[in-house]
């Protein structure tokens, strides 16, 4: 594994934890749903933040922390709908599209309210696109795997969510998943040994079904994404 033979033979570089934690609260508190510039511009400015190996690993930190406290929210909505009707759901990360296929009515997607306060279509769109685009660097600052791993659990529940959670498809989610599935390939290119692609992109990349995409401001159809096509593009190389 290059990311441990880096670390064992002193190829990592020095980082600093004190910017990492300043940069993450500045990211936290200044961007958001609260803000008042468009998503896209609060991308492009937390992009510019996140410069240099600190910003690196605080993007990493951003994309790991969505996808944990989104799965313990999961596992929280379950427990409660076994709780009040005695129906069992089977909570996988790996894998969250059966859940929301058999249950995605009675869900609520968790990624617009998890306690860190990143919004997926601010802070963790500029995190996995920092993530994707240095992603030679990542095996300097943190091990790839599993941060590809949960760029992936992202990618899955965003997907499900348009499926079956009712989440609306606009410009921004739009643009949210096209990071994510670029930010996937880009660090399945810079590793030595990548893991296989999980079920769900899989699953995804064997159909072609087309989503329309919405304006943000209104109900019309202004494009449309095929995902599955999108990710044989990207994820295929």
């Amino acid at each position: 594994m290059r990311w441990l033979r880096r670390l064992l033979g002193g190829g990592r570089v020095q980082l600093d934890a004190g910017r990492q934690q300043a940069l993450l609260r500045d990211v936290q508190h200044r961007y958001g749903a609260h803000a008042q510039i468009r998503f896209s511009e609060q991308v492009e400015a937390v992009t510019a933040m996140l410069n240099g190996d600190d910003g690196l690993v605080a993007a990493a930190r951003i994309v790991s922390q969505v996808a944990d406290e989104a799965h313990a929210d999961l596992q929280a909505q379950a427990h409660e709908i076994h709780r009040r009707t005695g129906r069992r759901l089977v909570v996988n990360r790996r894998n969250y599209r059966p859940l929301w296929a058999e249950a995605g009515q009675a869900l609520r997607w968790p990624l617009f309210t998890l306690p860190c306060g990143f919004h997926p279509y601010a802070q963790v769109a500029a995190a996995v696109t920092v993530v994707g685009s240095q992603a030679p660097r990542l095996d300097r600052v943190t091990d790839p795997n599993p941060l590809v791993t949960r760029v992936f659990e992202v990618l899955d529940l965003t997907t499900a969510g348009w499926e079956y959670g009712r989440v609306r498809i606009d410009t921004d989610a739009a643009a949210l998943v096209d990071r994510l599935i670029s930010s996937a390939g880009q660090v399945l290119a810079a590793m030595e040994d990548p893991p296989r692609l999980p079920p769900p992109v899989r699953d995804l990349m064997r159909r072609n079904n087309t989503f329309d995409v919405h304006d943000p401001t209104g109900p019309r159809a202004v494009g449309a994404i095929n995902l599955g096509a999108r990710m044989r593009e990207r994820l295929l190389v």
